[in-house]
């Protein structure tokens, strides 16, 4: 339409005037002159008629096309059928198990005529026939036919089964032919089977009529399409004459060459046809350039390509010169008369340039965020290091280095001397520079780093080759990063707090652009926030190893020496930090020892403290010989104390312990009698010697701080060589598993009789726990002795004076079966000091008892529970020396509860007399 406008500028008649009429119905626009009338859409000339006469020429040719292909594939479709079927029918009855043994028969018809109905009438088909070798039919659908000779079936009496459309007598049919072979494959007869050619094309002699229709509805439809196309365009013209059309393409130009658009018309063949002025301005196009092909004007090769190759493309940017442009194509079809391509153009330089800076802002904010969401996810001052390294390198730099100072490391205060440092991290590929590990020092004084750790703040060196203090440090080195291809930096100093704790070092290498000014905000605010991240986690580090060291050093170095029992243990702090776990191992007055698990929920320094005076208390306690069960009892009204909140202001860090857990067992070797008591701990694991599991069902009292609850004990007597397994709940319970499927875990694991200790605890620690728990975990194992029973000596005393010499006299005579004469004048003295007084101002019954291992224990037990005291007697007094005496001849004494009554005790070691005081003996006994 704008090409036929420029043509027929010159030939346009002037318009004439006329109103436009009122009527609202009527779209805006030049109307027809008065007094003309269109030409009737259905004339002669008028596409109307033409497309008319065309639709009905293709529908006609199509009904045509369509019933031909019709026939033809009709035809051999139902040719096909009627060879399969009728080989189907031939090739069953041919092979049915009687077929063959019929033709043996004196008469074969009979046997087979009936047979040869039946399958016709089943199989749908037109005829069966079965013939002899000699073609001769011997049964047939049509009985007429027997003893007639068949023609054309001696490529099945050759043994060949063969399909044919046959041409005869009775009849034109599609047959099948099939031999008849008996068990030594000799052919006996001939099946034929088929269908007549004349009911072959019988389903399409119905199809016909419907093509027919079909092809008279088609007409109808087409007429009727027409008639509304020829309408439609008669409203579209509005009856527009050819002024009004002149004038309306006048128009049209005038707009095509005021738009600030660039477009062009290239015709099917590649030659432009219209170019308005904006597009020869942008373009450059020469004066001739009308009807000349797109590739001899000059343009971009992109352009060229597009413009070639009639591509559909939408604000496609391509340079022409030294402008970007916005193409946009699209196909004139349907639009206009002839194929061909409509191009617009926009200058879109400056945008690009904008939205160039806004994509390059807009990434710069991306890694920004990043940073902050990737850079500090651990506690670890070298993994923060390596995390500013990954984020920035490929984002901002080729290659990026970190170096710290040796006190950060180590999470130490950061010291002045900050130009030795400790390459930390390393990112990048294809570079010379120092691997991590190295010592990095910055001796000359003008380098980059040392600018920037002086100043405080990022140093830009856009061309390293030009930095001859940075190649002065290391000549050798600096060379070999040039040949790299590395050739720009940025350092900045990672301060926190206004203190140095490193460098980091930005590089980027060949294929990358000069750092610019806007690179070094983005790196000092990397170095910022990865400063601050570092100096959290040295600042965790130092923390974390202080409260490390005050939980280690409340915790049991070594375990005490005794006889009792064989003890291993393990314990594993938590990946989070320390913890509130604990254990112990106390000897007890008579060889007896006690056993300690706890656990302190939470972590942290408040949970390790917690553990350490828990820990004290149990200690505190043992010293006085308590059962479990009392003992669990002070030590809850301890915790209960320690959980009363305190008069003052509130800082939000009391020191609560309620849910702390406790388990307490006493052993005894003297017969293997255990003692348990558990204060909201888990059941411990016992293994007798045949290695078989169990999980006692021992009474359980709530936690301790809870109160208002009595304890309560639990007994069981083991056998020599069973081992104890106590532990706090972090070993057989964590996120991955609930706390049956550990212990059945644990099972599994200690279910082996000749397991020592400790490595029963060596196959807990490496079946039950991973590498980094969440949870930390006490283990104790211990596994039982009896004490020999020669070693055990016990008499029961009549609760008279005079027995206590009789007594003595038999205890002088088992010290001698022990070899231990040395210790006989001091033990004698002791038990009869202890003797007397039990018997003097105690109740019966009074027992007697001599334990020997790696000491000497006399114990004297009575019914009475008033406890002996300790005292100096004046010089006035008649008694009040005995238990004097006895501290100063025994190493240890005092004095035990039981249910009925009391016992009191006195050890001595082996090997060496006591020697009391002299002056201390002579001043008591100075009466």
């Amino acid at each position: 339409m704008i090409g036929r406008s420029r043509r027929s500028r010159s030939k346009a008649a002037a318009p004439r005037d006329g109103r436009r009429s009122a009527d609202p119905s009527r779209r805006p626009g030049p109307r027809r002159p008065p007094g003309r009338r269109l030409p009737s859409p259905w004339g002669p000339g008028t596409l109307a008629a033409q497309v008319f006469l065309l639709q009905v020429i293709v529908v006609l040719v199509l009904v045509a096309a369509a019933a031909t292909a019709l026939v033809l594939q009709g035809r051999y479709d139902g040719d096909n059928d009627a060879r399969k079927r009728s080989l189907a029918a031939a090739e069953a009855f041919a092979h049915a198990p009687g077929t063959a043994l019929a033709f043996a028969a004196p008469d074969p018809t009979k046997l087979l005529q009936t047979p040869v109905m039946q399958a016709q009438a089943g199989a749908g088909i037109d005829f069966i026939s079965v013939l002899n070798t000699k073609g001769v039919r011997l049964a047939d659908t049509e009985p007429r036919l027997i003893g007639t000779r068949a023609q054309d079936v001696s490529r099945a009496v050759a043994g060949e089964t063969f399909t044919d459309t046959f041409h005869g007598k009775p009849a034109d049919a599609v047959r099948a032919v099939v031999p008849v072979m008996d068990a030594s494959r000799r052919v006996v007869g001939v099946v034929t089977a088929g269908i007549q050619v004349e009911n072959v094309g019988y389903l399409l002699d119905q199809q016909v009529p419907m093509v027919l229709g079909s092809a008279a509805l088609a007409l109808a439809l087409a007429t009727a399409g027409t008639a509304l196309v020829s309408r439609r365009l008669q409203r579209q013209t509005h009856g527009l004459g050819p002024a009004e059309m002149t004038r309306m393409y006048e128009h049209h130009d005038a707009v095509l060459h005021a738009v600030r658009e660039g477009v062009l018309i290239v015709g099917a063949d590649g030659r432009l046809l219209l170019a308005n002025d904006e597009a020869r301005r942008l373009l450059l196009l020469p004066p001739d350039a009308d009807q000349r092909h797109v590739t001899e004007l000059g343009l971009a090769p992109d352009l060229t390509r597009i413009l070639v190759a009639g591509e559909v493309v939408s604000d496609e940017v391509c340079p022409a010169g030294d402008r970007l442009l916005a193409v946009n194509t699209r196909r004139t079809a349907p639009y206009g008369d002839a194929p061909g391509l409509v191009a617009s153009f926009r200058d879109t330089t400056e945008l690009r340039a904008l939205s160039g800076r806004a994509e390059t802002a807009r990434g710069r904010l991306t890694l920004l965020y990043e940073a902050g969401v990737r850079i500090g996810t651990t506690l670890d001052v070298r993994r923060t290091a390596e995390e500013l390294a990954e984020v920035a390198v490929d984002r901002l730099a080729d290659v990026v280095t970190v170096e710290l100072l040796e006190a950060v490391l180590h999470g130490e205060e950061p010291t002045g001397a900050v130009h030795r440092m400790r390459r930390t991290a390393l990112r990048g590929s294809r570079h010379p520079l120092q691997p991590v590990g190295d010592l990095i020092q910055f001796v000359v004084a003008d380098t980059p780093m040392v600018a920037a750790l002086r100043q405080g703040r990022a140093v830009l060196v856009p061309d390293l080759r030009a930095a001859e203090d940075w190649r002065a440090q290391d000549p050798e080195g600096a060379g070999r990063v040039l040949d790299s291809g590395i050739h720009s930096l940025i350092a900045v100093p990672l301060r926190a707090r206004g203190v140095v704790l490193g460098m980091v070092n930005f590089w980027r290498g060949a294929g990358s652009p000069r750092f610019e000014e806007e690179d070094v905000a983005v790196a000092e605010e990397l170095g910022a926030r990865a400063a601050v991240a570092i100096d959290n986690a040295r600042r965790y580090s130092r923390e974390h190893a202080m409260a490390v060291t005050l939980q280690r050093s409340l915790l049991p170095r070594d375990l005490p020496e005794q006889d009792a029992l064989e003890v291993a243990w393990r314990y594993r702090p938590a990946q989070s930090g320390v913890g509130g776990d604990w254990f112990d191992v106390i000897p007890l007055p008579g060889f007896r020892t006690a056993l300690v698990v706890g656990d302190v929920v939470g972590h942290g320094l408040h949970a390790a403290v917690t553990m350490g005076r828990l820990r004290t208390a149990v200690l505190n306690f043992s010293s006085l010989d308590l059962p479990p069960d009392e003992l669990l009892g002070h030590l809850d009204e301890m915790v209960a104390r320690l959980d009363t909140p305190a008069d003052g202001p509130d800082d939000g860090e009391g020191s609560l312990v309620t849910g702390a857990t406790c388990l307490y067992v006493i052993y005894d070797p003297v017969g293997g009698h255990c003692t348990f008591s558990r204060a909201g701990h888990v059941a411990p694991a016992v293994v007798d010697p045949v290695g078989r599991v169990t999980f006692p069902d021992l009474p359980l009292s709530p936690p301790l701080g809870v109160g208002g609850h009595p304890f309560e004990t639990g007994e069981l007597t083991l056998p020599e060589g069973s081992r104890l397994v106590l532990f706090t709940d972090g070993l057989v319970e964590d996120r991955r598993r609930d706390i049956d499927e550990g212990l059945s875990l644990l099972a599994a694991a200690v279910a082996h009789p000749d397991q020592s200790p400790e490595e029963t605890c060596r196959a807990l620690m490496e079946t039950m726990l991973p590498e980094h728990p969440s949870d930390d975990v006490a283990l104790l194992v211990a596994r039982t002795r009896l004490l020999d029973p020669s070693h055990v000596a016990v008499w029961d005393v009549p609760f008279d004076v005079s027995a206590v010499s009789r007594v003595r006299t038999q205890v002088s005579g088992r010290l001698a079966e022990w070899r231990l004469e040395d210790s006989a004048f001091a033990t004698e003295l002791i038990l009869s000091e202890l003797l007397t007084n039990a018997i003097r101002y105690g109740a019966p019954p009074v027992r007697v008892r001599m334990l020997l291992g790696r000491t000497l224990v006399c114990e004297v037990s009575d019914g009475s529970n008033t406890s002996p005291r300790l005292r100096r007697a004046a010089t006035t007094d008649e008694g009040g020396r005995g238990l004097f005496l006895v501290s100063q001849f025994a190493d240890r004494w005092g004095t035990r509860y039981v249910a009925d009554g009391k016992v009191i005790w006195a050890e001595q070691s082996l090997g060496r007399a006591p020697e009391p005081d002299p002056a201390a003996l002579i001043d008591q006994l100075a009466w």
